[in-house]
């Protein structure tokens, strides 16, 4: 049985995007869990397509530091406004939500917390050490902002050494500015390349397409986060939250999808998820291997 995704999608969306309805015993039993204690995971309150699969292999995904961002990207679906203050609390509760969850590969993401002085670099380390300690089986993808470049803050990430840091440029270039708005293409690529010169093993990087980006600028994308010594890439079809943000311009078949991955793989990246249902803790598990 199968569902078509509903993100104010234009009349004519085609056939692969559809997903099959999540089953399988581990997923009804993290089902359970989510409604019984109330837990927060990316993975419901985004509807993502891959939450049966995802859960299936015991993977979820936990946003910290609240639900309204600082900034007003186009494509995201997250509220824009003033934050709220910081829940020195949280870190524990996340922790707790792993264990109760028994998830073994856990993805903590954030919105920007521009606001804050550190960015939320701090809750961020606290976050991975209550995980850390109250669940030392399970590892941890982080995928965090460009804390405005700071090092200082991007060091306490690195500080905390998680087995996969990931941070999103999300488009080419000369979308960035449109759909990117705070962001810049080149800060998102220094932060790349900054982790993985302070050590960090395995970085990983994701991009949208169907935002008006051309075949080239895909490639050349692709080849900037090679030069960042990127490890892993992410590519999947934007789709948009609601009419207030940006127009899906073009679904990008399949065999376009198929075509990066081979160039991704032939450049050298360890591992390219590339295809119109990927996102970004898409088979993240895998990612640290």
């Amino acid at each position: 049985m199968e569902t078509v995704l509903e993100n104010a999608l234009p009349v004519g969306k085609p056939k692969w995007l559809r997903v099959k309805l999540p089953i399988g015993q581990k997923y009804t039993e993290l089902r359970g869990l989510v409604d019984k204690y109330n837990l927060n995971t990316i993975c419901t309150s985004g509807s993502c397509p891959n939450m049966g699969e995802c859960w299936g292999e015991g993977t979820a995904t936990f946003m910290i530091l609240g639900n309204i961002c600082t900034r007003s990207c186009g494509f995201c679906g997250v509220k824009t406004g003033r934050p709220e203050t910081v829940d020195w609390d949280e870190p524990e509760k996340v922790a707790r939500s792993i264990k109760i969850m028994n998830i073994k590969h856990a993805v903590i993401t954030s919105v920007d917390r521009d606001d804050l002085k550190d960015g939320g670099s701090i809750i961020w380390t606290e976050t991975i050490k209550a995980i850390r300690r109250m669940n030392p089986n399970t590892t941890l993808e982080t995928l965090i902002p460009d804390f405005q470049g700071i090092e200082r803050n991007i060091d306490r990430i690195v500080e905390a050494n998680p087995e996969v840091v990931s941070h999103n440029v999300e488009t080419v270039r000369r979308l960035t500015r449109e759909v990117r708005i705070q962001a810049k293409y080149d800060r998102s690529l220094e932060v790349l390349k900054y982790l993985k010169e302070q050590g960090i093993n395995r970085t990983k990087s994701g991009i949208m397409l169907g935002l008006g980006e051309t075949e080239e600028e895909v490639l050349q994308t692709m080849q900037d986060l090679y030069d960042a010594k990127v490890d892993v890439v992410t590519i999947g079809q934007y789709l948009q939250p609601s009419k207030k943000h940006l127009p899906v311009k073009e679904f990008i078949t399949p065999e376009q999808f198929a075509k990066y991955e081979k160039f991704g793989l032939e450049l050298g990246f360890r591992h390219v998820e590339s295809g119109p249902l990927v996102r970004s803790s898409y088979k993240a598990q895998k990612h640290i291997l």
